[in-house]
């Protein structure tokens, strides 16, 4: 984290959230490009959290587009880490705009240098064909411990920042991989919502949340099959790459499944895929990520 101090007297969470994800200082030039201006969240170790980042990216993009074209996919990668206690420039260009749909590319720069690139894509509601993949049946997020709960004995800063700084409540279906792994495998399933009310007309907003949210466990299949906890000393992990395909309406503030598969690990890369289910058990969201992971070994 830059400056932990500054973490402990900055507001809720989730107000936080709403004040980052809320672009300013709009500016237009004559080739239609725009620009939108953000800062970041407190984060642990001193980069910028990428799903941060990427919600940003998302709202920059739709605040360009009309507003009956909704975003159904967007793919994003991490060029460099980016500087929390420096102000993030959206520059939004304008791909297409046909009778059907929409597409913007965004740069997200800091001092001059990007640190991620996004293509993102809108389309006018239609009507079509529908199916989705069923959601399995698992225990329900009012029967599982929250994130405070886990840690509430444990006296670290990594711990207590997981516990009082995060705008998400997550709930593991099984066990975390905060201190330890329980349950060596490929998959996992954990709850998700964000923690306060999200604004009822402004579905784009869910959308970023959603992104955010999702950067926060996408890589842990990939460390669960491999026996590493977010503990592991001198362990490394970064986003890569992320997309998400947006297939039906749903509120972040409300509870969603995340199922999480990782179908491959190799040459200090992973890549899992994910999931995002109502409680109703409706397939609104799915996820793919890649990451780098770089784990310690004795030369070290």
């Amino acid at each position: 984290m830059s400056d932990p101090s500054a973490a402990e007297h900055a507001p809720a969470p989730f107000e936080h959230l709403m004040r980052v994800m809320d672009l300013r200082s709009t500016v237009s030039s004559g080739d239609g490009t725009q620009v939108f201006m953000g800062d970041s969240l407190p984060t642990l170790h001193g980069r910028v959290f990428g799903g941060q980042v990427f919600g940003q990216s998302l709202l920059a993009a739709a605040r360009t587009t009309d507003a009956d074209r909704r975003g159904h996919s967007m793919h994003a990668y991490f060029l460099r880490p980016g500087d929390p206690d420096a102000p993030l420039a959206f520059t939004v260009d304008v791909l297409r705009d046909g009778r059907s749909f929409s597409a913007r590319r965004v740069q997200a720069s800091q001092k001059g240098e990007p640190i991620l690139s996004m293509i993102a894509s809108y389309q006018r509601d239609e009507a079509g064909v529908d199916h989705a993949i069923a959601m399995p049946d698992v225990p329900g997020p009012d029967d599982l411990p929250t994130t405070a709960e886990l840690l509430k004995d444990v006296d670290d800063p990594a711990a207590r920042f997981w516990s009082e700084r995060r705008p998400i409540d997550v709930r593991h279906v099984g066990s975390a991989l905060y201190l330890d792994v329980e349950d060596q495998s490929s998959t996992q399933a954990v709850w998700m919502r964000a923690d306060g009310r999200l604004p009822d007309d402004d579905p784009a907003m869910h959308k970023a949340v959603l992104a955010y949210a999702s950067d926060f466990t996408m890589l842990e299949p990939v460390l669960r099959r491999h026996d590493l906890p977010w503990s592991t000393p001198g362990l490394r992990a970064a986003t890569v790459d992320h997309a998400v395909w947006y297939h039906r309406p749903f509120r972040a503030d409300e509870w969603l499944l995340f199922t999480q598969s990782s179908p491959s690990a190799s040459g200090a890369r992973g890549l899992s895929l994910g999931h995002f289910f109502t409680r109703e058990g409706e397939l609104v969201a799915t996820v793919a990520q890649e990451g780098m992971i770089r784990v310690p070994t004795s030369d070290d």
